[in-house]
């Protein structure tokens, strides 16, 4: 059996080692054009190329959460598409989220530009009750973090697209249930796939309806915000501001506004990182599931793009 590796700006090499180590029977390699046909491929945005040359795999394993430029590819019908099921990003993703959130609610930055300026400043204590967090997307990422958020005390609300119940947590679901779930929400934190759907979601009209003083954490994909729209309504004071992970252009440009705006907050994708071992261990697992003739968990249904 033949496993290769193609990964865009990242060394593959720790990746062939690891996964020889561990399934010491295949032959792994990393693909360079004109490389042998391989079986299963573990990948992040391979070129186009390399979905024509390797006509013979079976599984493309993904080793980001989402599967979005995949999908852009032409990919044969009978290639199956394996998302990570975790990998430890949920527990990452976790900590950011509730990192942004109680970093926002306790007015952290507040009292940083204070302290910087020399300044001993008391701020009232705010209410959790006036804080509702919204979860936008509760696959497994997005319900780690729902649950994460309860133990803080905040009021949790989840949206995703068909129902879902998780105990302690207001759920929401469809196209009718998203401007109930917003107009309930303070705090909107952004877990959803991208599909064509879902890209531009975040926009001027679904923004405002968020409650007065709205902010939003975007750990998802920088496609589904309408970057303008977000500017317009943290400056014109609808919107509190923001904690951004994810952009349309990365890494972010120089000149972006995004950088020096006073009310938001960047970092460079790094909310949930893939983490090796832990990947290696799944995948080899799921490969020998297939051979043993069992179904696996994270197939993707191009249909629904996740």
């Amino acid at each position: 059996m033949n496993i290769t590796i193609c990964f865009e700006r990242l060394d593959p090499a720790p990746w062939v080692q690891g996964l020889q180590q561990a399934f010491p029977e295949a032959s792994v390699f990393a693909w360079t054009p004109g490389a042998p046909p391989a079986d299963h491929a573990i990948v992040w945005a391979p070129p186009q190329q390399f979905i024509d040359e390797q006509s013979a795999l079976q599984t493309l394993f993904n080793i980001g959460a989402g599967v979005d430029a995949l999908l852009q590819l032409q990919l044969p019908p009978s290639l199956k598409v394996v998302r990570l099921d975790d990998a430890g990003m949920s527990v990452q993703m976790a900590e950011y989220v509730c990192h942004a959130v109680i970093r926002h609610f306790r007015e952290f930055d507040g009292y940083d530009a204070d302290t910087g300026a020399g300044k001993w400043s008391y701020r009232k204590p705010r209410s959790r009750a006036d804080f509702a967090v919204g979860v936008m997307g509760l696959g497994v990422l997005g319900e780690r973090v729902a649950k994460a958020l309860q133990v803080f005390e905040f009021p949790v609300n989840g949206y995703s697209r068909s129902a879902k119940d998780l105990p302690g947590i207001r759920c929401f679901s469809g196209a009718q249930g998203l401007p109930e779930f917003l107009a309930a929400t303070r705090v909107l934190v952004n877990l959803m796939p991208l599909t064509p759907e879902t890209e531009n979601i975040l926009n001027k009209d679904t923004l405002s309806q968020l409650q007065p003083g709205g902010y939003l954490i975007n750990v998802a994909r920088g496609k589904h915000l309408v970057e303008e729209d977000l500017i317009a309504l943290v400056d014109n004071g609808h919107m509190a501001g923001a904690t951004l992970d994810v952009f349309r252009t990365e890494p972010l440009p120089a000149d972006h506004v995004f950088w020096k705006h006073p009310k938001i907050t960047v970092t460079p994708h790094t909310s949930a990182r893939t983490l090796r071992e832990e990947s290696i261990a799944q995948i080899v697992g799921k490969i020998q599931a297939l051979q043993r003739g069992e179904a696996i968990n994270g197939v993707v249904d191009p249909q629904r793009g996740y």
